[in-house]
């Protein structure tokens, strides 16, 4: 395993989140969002919403605004990642913030429930529930409902494409844009990069293993594209994408192999594997590795969202 010098170094300062024992790791992934805590670039404005749910709950959502707005802005649905199973709004909240300050659009933190507690299609009806109310709210938000794109890394990444194919099947606000980080849309686990990486940081084979078995449980027969976008038959008609994976990750041929998918159905891709990185290892932003794959989302998302003339 070729580890980036930078990152091989850091190893010993990561948590382990490991999802075996879940209450530790869920823990551990909140320690983590605190020490990350910091200023972002640029003040904004933050406003808590709670938006009615697909099943009568109330999925509580975090809006940040550039000051001194001047008219309509892109939205970005940010859908966080922790396996389906850990993250929350406010582990979310300093990326939300950040890339606010920097990108010039309306972001929205999105605090899906999580499995095993609430296995699919939970988490996706919150998603889809925070989406259309963006749409319908768009004016009072400042939003251009034209550009609303979403973004979501790992079991993030893995809803933001199941939420893009619903929109798609089910009409709604259209999505102008989907950033995948690193996203978990296969749960037959069958790739070499899932079957070789058994011992990799922060996330590894028997993660992804508890990870779908939580996500799925109580699913009988089939298991739906909505829940796996992997497993989709049809991809085309489905917003221009920008796919990044890290070299030493379970996760990264899946998404090859889904960026692959999308080109072949037509749909425009940009896709970048991070050599020498690992799963969320990004989160080591000093490396000059994150620090590229900083700059290139935040570009991706510029393009994306039509912010660059």
């Amino acid at each position: 395993m070729y580890l980036d010098a930078e990152l091989a170094a850091a190893l010993p300062t990561l948590p382990d989140l490991h999802i075996h024992d879940l209450p530790e790791a869920r823990a551990r992934m909140r320690e983590l969002a605190a020490r990350a805590e910091g200023p972002p670039r640029i003040e904004v404005l933050v406003a808590d919403h709670e938006v009615p749910g697909m099943d009568g709950n109330f999925v509580p959502v975090r809006v940040c605004t550039p000051p001194k707005v001047t008219g309509l802005l892109p939205a970005l649905l940010l859908l966080h990642g922790g396996g389906f199973v850990m993250g929350d709004l406010e582990t979310a909240t300093t990326q939300a913030m950040d890339l606010c300050s920097q990108v010039d659009a309306v972001v929205v933190g999105v605090g899906y429930r999580l499995a095993p507690e609430h296995p699919y299609p939970a988490a996706l009806h919150d998603c889809e529930a925070v989406l259309r109310w963006i749409a319908s709210e768009h004016d009072g938000l400042g939003v251009d409902a034209a550009r609303i794109g979403v973004y979501g890394m790992s079991a993030g990444g893995g809803l933001a494409a199941a939420l893009t194919l619903l929109i798609r099947d089910r009409g709604g606000a259209p999505l102008c844009f989907q950033l995948l980080d690193a996203p978990e849309v296969d749960d037959r686990l069958d790739t070499t990069s899932m079957r070789r990486f058994g011992d990799t940081p922060l996330w590894n084979h028997a993660d992804a293993v508890l990870s779908w078995r939580h996500y799925l449980r109580g699913i009988d027969g089939a298991i739906p594209a909505y829940a796996a976008p992997a497993r989709a038959d049809d991809l085309s008609n489905l917003p221009p994408a920008y796919v990044s994976v890290y070299e030493n990750d379970p996760l990264r041929d899946e998404g090859l192999a889904y960026a692959s998918s999308l080109l072949n159905a037509g749909v425009s891709v940009e896709l970048h594997l991070f050599p020498g990185t690992f799963h969320r290892s990004a989160i080591i932003t000093g490396a000059a590795v994150s620090r590229r794959q900083a700059a290139e989302t935040l570009d991706a998302l510029r393009r994306g969202l039509n912010l660059v003339k």
